[in-house]
């Protein structure tokens, strides 16, 4: 679950604690929480609480240089517990062509020397907020990892529909897909309710692309790797409101039954995935 995605929540009432987030989270049945690295003064309070509840955690950086995610991952590596990923949003949206590439290429380095897996998030308003720039950086870089939300595509590209060009690029991606995002745009808004069944047009879409990164992922996982996928609904102004003039305050969707929604569907796909992929090539462990 998006620790983000928490911020104005109602579920347990108006300002609920960390704790009180974290214990929802975990009655839920998520398995972990997708936040922010702690200051060094909190991180003991969070690796108590984390493991108090047998939650994963994993953490978000910004960086726009290969320096700034050094010295972020040597933070991360010092936390008073395990980080099981570093998703990265590289903060530099108007680089572009052989630079991009190179500073791609640099920040794969931190992962190696910290053995804390990166992946390099496509989103809107960084390295990656253009599909073609992105599928050039993947044929351009063998190793590059990347954590999948094509909720930003489909909203920059306004697809309402996908042409089988959109297809095929988006196809591309998912052959590197390390991390999932799981949000839903309908090509005009970032973020919409899936409906209570998932019965909105734009959900079959998302399904089909998470349940082939999964296969991807499968095919080459390792026995210790994990694909993390992450609920991330986010607050106003990502979540539609009834007034935004007024404040934002009023969303017009449940957040939290959109996210448990979002987590059973994740589990679906995943058990679907497993079942399509050839387990002739699989060893079981990699299945659990």
């Amino acid at each position: 679950m998006s620790w983000w995605g928490m911020n104005g929540q109602q579920i347990t009432g108006e300002n609920p604690s960390d704790e009180e987030k974290i214990r929802l989270i975990a009655e839920a049945g998520f398995d972990g929480v997708n936040g922010f690295l702690p200051e060094s003064g909190d991180a003991g309070t969070w690796k108590e609480l984390l493991n108090g509840h047998g939650l994963s955690f994993s953490v978000n950086a910004y960086p726009a240089s290969v320096p700034e995610l050094e010295a972020f991952m040597q933070r991360a590596a010092a936390y008073d517990g395990e980080i099981g990923h570093v998703n990265v949003q590289v903060m530099t949206p108007f680089l572009t062509g052989a630079p991009a590439v190179e500073l791609l290429e640099g920040l794969q380095a931190p992962a190696g020397v910290y053995g804390i897996p990166v992946c390099i998030e496509t989103h809107r308003g960084t390295i990656t907020q253009d599909l073609l720039r992105t599928v050039e950086y993947v044929r351009a870089i063998e190793s590059l990892r990347l954590t999948v939300d094509f909720s930003h595509y489909v909203t920059a590209g306004e697809m309402r529909t996908v042409s089988p060009e959109a297809e095929a690029l988006l196809g591309t991606l998912l052959t590197r897909t390390s991390a999932i995002h799981g949000r839903i745009s309908n090509g005009e808004q970032i973020q919409i309710d899936p409906g209570e069944h998932g019965e909105h047009e734009a959900v079959e879409h998302f399904v089909r692309w998470w349940k082939r990164g999964m296969e991807h992922w499968v095919q080459s996982a390792g026995r210790e790797d994990v694909l993390p996928f992450v609920c991330e609904l986010g607050p106003p102004p990502y979540a539609i409101t009834r007034d935004e003039a007024a404040g934002r305050t009023e969303e017009l969707g449940d957040r939290w039954s959109q996210s448990l929604w979002l987590a059973r569907t994740a589990r679906r796909l995943w058990e679907e995935a497993r079942q399509v992929t050839d387990s002739a090539l699989i060893p079981d462990e990699k299945l659990q």
